[in-house]
Parts: structure tokens; C-alpha cells; sequence
């Protein structure tokens, strides 16, 4: 591994009522501004729109298509905008440095469609 690597991109989606209905039940998360359009327009927002854990879900996807899930040693995120319902989600990542022989940093990222990144952040991998 050298810097400049990049992961295979993973895409999801588009993101549907559906993927929201099942990740709230998958994750026990049922926030309205996931699930209840009227709920959500009547806070501002033009519909409801993906769960943030969701893209963080699709991260770890990334990596552990990458390397087996016990090689993710540390790993964070900041959540940068909101992934709109129909959206595509690619997540991306890219070796940037070689933290010690066999410990790769990582940027991670996940963007839509439109071109938004909604997530982005680093994680630490063993190779």
C-alpha cells in the first residue's frame, strides 16, 4: 500500500422510502425526519432524507470489502450535509499515509450524486 491507493468505490442506491424504512428498523432509529414526509416538510425540509448512520453504515461497507473487519483499527467521520431521498451514494476512500510498516491511513468519503459529500473523515487499517 502507498499513498495515492484508492479503495474500490462502493455505490448504494438510489436511497428509497423503503431503505429508510428498514434502516429505522434495522437500527431502532425512527427519528420523523427519516420516515414522515409531513413531519419533515413541516420542519423546512423539502421531504425526509437518509439516516446519517446509514452512509456511515455504507462507509464501513467500503473498508471491509477492503480488508477484513477486524483490520479496521480506528476510524471517524463528521457528517457534512444530508443525503436527499433518490439519492446515489458513492463512498470512496484513499490511502494517504503509512502511519508504521502494516498501519495505513485512510480519508474516507461519502458523496451523492448531485456531488455533495456527506460524510467525510480517516480511518486507521492494519494490511
Amino acid at each position: 500500500m502507498t499513498p495515492g491507493e484508492r479503495l474500490p468505490d462502493l455505490v448504494h442506491g438510489p436511497i428509497t422510502r423503503g431503505t429508510l424504512a428498514l434502516f429505522a428498523g434495522a437500527s431502532n432509529d425512527h427519528v420523523l425526519f427519516h420516515i414522515d414526509s409531513d413531519f419533515a416538510r413541516a420542519a423546512g425540509m423539502e421531504d425526509v432524507f437518509a439516516h446519517g448512520m446509514l452512509s456511515m453504515a455504507y462507509l464501513a461497507q467500503l473498508i471491509t470489502h477492503w480488508v477484513p473487519q477486524e483490520r479496521l483499527k480506528q476510524w471517524h467521520v463528521r457528517f457534512t450535509a444530508i443525503t436527499p431521498l433518490h439519492a446515489v451514494v458513492t463512498c470512496s476512500g484513499e490511502v494517504v499515509e503509512l502511519v508504521e510498516p502494516g498501519l495505513v491511513r485512510l480519508a474516507i468519503r461519502c458523496r451523492t450524486d448531485a456531488g455533495v459529500t456527506t460524510l467525510e473523515g480517516e480511518a486507521l487499517v492494519a494490511i
